[in-house]
């Protein structure tokens, strides 16, 4: 088909009421295409021995192989979101598509940490302009009746992702070398080019903003400083002057972010969508959903694997019920049916405070009862996942105005992302600290320290020392999101009091 253009609206002119007549084929092809970049934001959890092993990375270079992705995805996502309005949101998909493929086959053929951290970070930028794009394109060619759907739709494929990342990455793992888990999305993005090419409709606001550069490079700078202190405070000390520096640094650089946003005529990130009480409630409910999960399932597969001893396809199996649970949920369509009737504040708090069981249940559960307890937090979590992440989504889009989708998108992304790279980051900080001052031994990693004990009856206290550092780790996390939970519900009520 001829790509259409939508100019200022949600709906081109000679389309229905109800969208693009084709809005549920063009879902799914915008789906396949947010699979490819969300597979990658898990499928890297259990080739962590693999890599610890063959690349001799210490924790420190796996978190950062990790991090870097999401890391340069959040720094970008904006100014992808400023691009796609511009400039047309089917064009940067195409763009996204075929630079991550490229990051793909340089991360698959990387010979040390060093070289696949780069890939990462170049896979990163693909993944931004996907991200902000996918659903910037779902909030356009559907209507007001059919969007809340959509985005429930949208948020299934994250969690396919979620659960198909660890799974795959398994398989992989257990059939070929750990390469073999990024060329695999080569196929993938051949052909979502070719399907987006085909079907998606070209949408932008001709009036969109410029792509604010400085904006960009100062937000990108600023996290990655702060996230690197976090990282290396159990490594060189909380204060010493290598993480003091970075935290300083960090903590400047977002601040002038900040400060330019507020003056420059075409901001990445316009601050006045701090006043809106809605906007500023799905923001943090959105940010510690991403820490709770992606630090958890950090952690988790660790524990699955030096701990419970399973193989990389074992672990990843064993994580699948979280996501298949909101999968199920999402696509019965539990989620949607549920927010009219609760209203956005209460189905997020209700969703948020499920995740936080879950992850306790993990935590306490986990290590007396073994995988029984995983199991039992792993549900409760999937199910609060599928009842707050659309509602958050939706309350994030629908705060901003439409011409403005793609900048709505990439504040959705960004929260996400660095939500991802602030878990593993931070209850990553947390379980390094906790092992370092439970055991004598310097190492690290896990199986550094395994390696260095001394018989038997050492190797089983340095692993229940480790088995314990989760459990503490795991809790932080769900004090957080427990914490979001209730603070996003407060200030979207008291929004919905201010406009009624």
């Amino acid at each position: 088909m001829t790509a259409t253009s939508a100019e200022h609206s949600t709906t081109a002119p000679g389309w229905s009421g109800g969208g693009h007549p084709q809005r549920w084929l063009i879902l799914g092809v915008i789906c396949l295409a947010q699979l490819t970049v969300l597979l990658d934001n898990t499928v890297l959890n259990v080739a962590i021995p693999s890599l610890t092993d063959e690349l001799e990375a210490t924790t420190s270079d796996v978190q950062w192989m990790i991090n870097a992705y999401s890391l340069v995805q959040s720094g970008l996502l904006l100014t992808a979101g400023n691009a796609a309005d511009r400039y047309g949101r089917r064009k940067m998909l195409l763009i996204g598509l075929a630079l991550f493929g490229v990051g793909s086959l340089a991360a698959g053929l990387a010979q040390s940490s060093g070289q696949l951290i780069a890939a990462r970070a170049g896979m990163g930028v693909g993944g931004a302009l996907l991200m902000t794009t996918t659903l910037a394109v779902v909030v356009q060619v559907f209507d007001d009746t059919e969007r809340v759907k959509a985005i429930a739709l949208w948020s299934t494929v994250s969690s396919l992702g979620f659960a198909a990342g660890p799974l795959l990455g398994g398989f992989m793992l257990d059939h070929f070398w750990w390469g073999a888990i990024f060329l695999i999305n080569i196929p993938v993005a051949v052909i979502g080019l070719a399907a987006v090419a085909a079907l998606v409709p070209e949408s932008k606001h001709k009036q969109g903003d410029r792509p604010d550069l400085l904006g960009a490079l100062l937000s990108t700078i600023g996290m990655t400083a702060v996230v690197y202190a976090i990282i290396s405070g159990p490594e060189h000390g909380w204060t010493s002057g290598q993480v003091l520096v970075a935290a300083s640094v960090g903590a400047a650089v977002l601040g002038a972010f900040a400060l330019w946003e507020l003056h420059t005529p075409h901001p990445m990130l316009d601050m006045h969508f701090f006043r809106n009480q809605r906007f500023v409630g799905a923001v943090a409910g959105a940010i510690l959903v991403a820490f709770g999960m992606t630090g958890s399932l950090f952690l988790l597969t660790q524990h699955l694997q030096f701990v419970l001893g399973y193989g990389p396809l074992d672990a990843g199996l064993r994580t699948a019920p979280l996501a298949l649970t909101v999968v199920v949920l999402n696509l019965s369509g539990v989620g949607a049916r549920l927010l009219p009737k609760l209203g956005t504040p209460w189905t997020i708090a209700l969703g948020m405070a499920m995740v936080a069981a879950g992850l306790a249940a993990i935590a306490v559960l986990g290590g007396a009862h073994g995988y029984g307890g995983m199991l039992l937090g792993l549900v409760v979590m999937g199910a609060g996942v599928a009842l707050s992440m659309p509602a958050m989504a939706n309350a994030i889009m629908s705060a901003i105005p439409p011409e403005k989708a793609g900048v709505g998108a990439g504040i959705n992304g960004t929260l996400a992302e660095f939500g991802n790279g602030l878990g593993v980051a931070v209850l990553g900080a947390v379980l390094n600290s906790r092992f370092t001052a439970l055991v004598s031994v310097s190492a690290a990693s896990l199986p550094a320290a395994l390696a260095a004990a001394d018989g038997p009856a050492d190797r089983a206290r340095i692993a229940e020392a480790f088995a314990t550092s989760l459990e503490t780790s795991q809790l932080v996390g769900a004090a957080a999101v427990l914490a979001g939970g209730l603070l996003a519900a407060l200030l979207l009520r008291r929004a919905e009091r201010t406009r009624a």
